[in-house]
């Protein structure tokens, strides 16, 4: 029996040799993981500050529409001085500034850079005999937005103004 114990070793050598082995093995793979959590958490940081960004982006355009509207309305319903959307082009200033918000500015300037009074565009009530002709004006709004203020968005609308056409 004592041969027979010679030939085939213990199994507490087998796993004394082969303990630094799995200890070496483990460590690998941890270092693995390790450097797979930290790539899955760098690009979490990014796409939670990309979708803040544009969540920002969004919200900084419908401010800018709505300053639009805001402007329309305001120079509308002014009660003191005169409605530019219904200023003879000759009186008309070129580009009247608007105040709005700090980091929103607005113009009003006229579309049509020769000064003369175009056709209105195709409606419904359309006037066959000229009576009306246009003022036709470009509102343009520019909002400021980001961290810094340092990023732009501008929206542009057209205005076109019916007018009694007394010159004809």
């Amino acid at each position: 029996m004592k041969n027979r114990q010679l030939i085939y070793p213990s199994h507490s050598t087998l796993r004394d040799k082969q303990s630094g082995v799995v200890l070496i093995v483990s460590l690998v793979f941890l270092i693995a993981l390790t450097a797979v959590a930290a790539a899955l958490m760098q690009n979490t940081t990014i796409d939670m500050k990309m979708s803040g960004a544009s969540e920002e982006k969004v919200v900084a355009t419908q401010e800018a529409v709505s300053a639009i509207d805001e402007v329309i309305y305001k120079e509308v319903t002014q009660i003191s001085g005169t409605n530019a959307f219904t200023s003879e082009i000759a009186k008309f200033p070129l580009s009247p500034a608007v105040s709005s918000a700090s980091n929103t500015s607005a113009t009003i300037t006229l579309a049509n850079p020769y000064n003369i009074q175009a056709d209105c565009p195709h409606s419904r009530a359309a006037s066959s005999v000229q009576v009306f002709k246009c003022n036709v004006l470009k509102v343009r709004v520019t909002r400021l937005y980001g961290r810094t203020n340092k990023s732009t968005i501008e929206v542009n609308s057209g205005v076109s103004q019916q007018l009694l056409n007394v010159g004809n």
